[in-house]
């Protein structure tokens, strides 16, 4: 796989991440376009997470707050997209608001 695909792979589920994983990691010159990309598509998979199990402890307890998390969870899938349109476009963009955080905190991908 090239870099840019790898890069989109990154954003498609776990699954998808996984591989691009362990593909640029069995790649000999590691293209920073797919590490970007590998940390950017981590962070939103955790943050989406993290997220979803306070959303729901939290709609147990408050059931009036669906409808505000909803808009939250959009904003999860209109990031994911950007993302995708960022990889496919090779760039090296971070996501508005998250991604300068998700390029500093998961630098285990290197």
């Amino acid at each position: 796989m090239n870099a840019k695909t790898m890069a989109i792979v990154a954003y498609i589920t776990l699954i998808g991440w996984i591989v691009a994983f362990v593909t640029y990691n069995g790649d000999a010159q590691k293209p920073s376009l797919t590490r970007f990309h590998l940390r950017q598509a981590f962070g939103l998979l955790v943050a989406g997470v993290a997220f979803y199990i306070v959303y729901f402890i939290l709609l147990m307890i408050l059931p009036f707050l669906g409808l505000l998390f909803g808009l939250v969870g959009i904003a999860f899938l209109v990031l994911w997209i950007m993302g995708i349109i960022n990889a496919a476009n090779e760039q090296e963009k971070p996501l508005p608001l998250v991604g300068e955080f998700f390029d500093k905190t998961f630098t285990f991908i290197k």
